[in-house]
């Protein structure tokens, strides 16, 4: 009798660990999935067939758009990436997503929404610029797969950690093809850029400066990069990169008066900051060069929530547009951005971002209103 008990209690055991084995989270056969190792270093098991997902973090949300993934989002962040979709292209996009579940604010503060995530079910929630202890105390509570991705530093678009996270998100979505194309896009338009302004010599090259440069949210004509993507990659004679220290940094207005620049370009999203400005301090707008001779430009806001990608890349053809003519003369700068949205974020939304923001157009200071192109 007591061998019958041995033997059903053997076959339990065996049946129940076959299922138990099998399951990981209720997603998916644990034998059909992978490992993988996410961008913090952690190795993780993830389903083989992920059709459910959610983003937290900043530009998590936006590498899954670039990916054609959005169809899987099964839930967003709270906030203005639920409520607003002005300055991001991803969301301008896709305003079907607004309708989907909210899986808590946006950001990544020390609460992780658990609760919020469980209730739309994802099989990977994919976070970024998170500490550890927040994914760690995420992925306990909910038994789901969490995967850090990496944004690189701010407004940089060239980024082996932008790459990694696209190919890492590639492999665990089925969308490895997909990745390597917005890879090989990003560096192609890079080089298109280079290649355009290689054989520009100094003496025709004027001094810029780029102000209202978001950080942390609006900012004003102060706010500038010493290190700017664009003039980088224009080679342009950036009057702040004279500067040591590297990065977003706000500078004086005696030194912007000392520059003197030929020529301001002016962040979108700080138009209202400088205009506000202006009323205030009249004198010091009118003593620079560019307000003067008109050469005031403004650029689409690209770093909210992070650096959008496409509308950077826009904004360099713009900026090369006017500096150097004769080099973008075949170059529509509103049809390149288009373009650019089109492939990345499936829409050429450039119409939406210049309605909300007077991108690629001139700042008649002197005039108290947005100039014409």
């Amino acid at each position: 009798m007591n061998k019958i008990y041995i033997t059903v209690f053997l076959i339990t055991f065996t049946i129940a660990g076959f299922f138990c084995g099998c399951t990981k989270n209720g997603n998916s056969d644990k034998n059909g999935g992978q490992y993988i190792v996410d961008m913090a270093g952690r190795k993780i098991w993830v389903p083989e067939n992920v059709e459910r997902i959610v983003c937290k973090g900043p530009g998590t949300l936006r590498l899954i758009t670039y990916l054609q993934a959005t169809d899987k989002v099964v839930g967003i962040e709270g906030g203005f990436e639920k409520k607003s979709v002005s300055g991001r292209p991803y969301r301008i996009a896709h305003e079907e997503l607004t309708a989907l579940p909210t899986i808590g604010t946006a950001g990544t503060s020390p609460r992780a929404d658990s609760e919020a995530v469980l209730q739309v079910r994802p099989d990977v929630v994919f976070i970024s610029y998170a500490e550890g202890r927040i994914v760690k105390n995420l992925q306990d509570r909910t038994e789901i797969p969490v995967v850090v991705l990496n944004l690189g530093p701010l407004g940089e678009l060239n980024s082996n950690s932008v790459f990694q996270s696209l190919e890492l998100a590639g492999k665990i979505l089925g969308k490895s093809k997909r990745a390597q194309k917005v890879i090989d896009f990003i560096k192609s338009t890079e080089n298109e850029l280079e290649q355009r302004v290689k054989n520009i010599s100094e003496q025709n090259k004027p001094s810029v400066y780029v102000g209202g440069l978001g950080y942390k949210g609006s900012q004003g004509i102060t706010s500038t990069q010493t290190d700017y993507p664009g003039f980088k990659l224009l080679d342009v004679n950036n009057v702040a990169g004279k500067l040591k220290q590297q990065g977003h940094i706000s500078v004086s207005k005696e030194k912007l008066l000392q520059w003197n620049p030929d020529v301001i370009f002016v962040d979108g999203g700080g138009i209202e900051l400088v205009l506000t400005d202006y009323q205030k301090n009249p004198k010091f707008y009118k003593s620079l060069k560019a307000v003067e001779n008109n050469q005031v430009y403004i650029l689409l806001p690209y770093n909210f929530y992070t650096t959008n990608i496409g509308t950077a890349l826009a904004n360099y053809f713009y900026i090369g547009k006017v500096l150097y003519g004769s080099e973008f003369e075949d170059v529509n700068p509103s049809e390149k951005a288009n373009m650019i949205y089109s492939f990345l974020v499936g829409a050429g939304i450039f119409e939406q971002m210049q309605k909300d923001y007077s991108g690629f157009k001139k700042l008649n200071l002197l005039e108290k209103k947005h100039g014409k192109n």
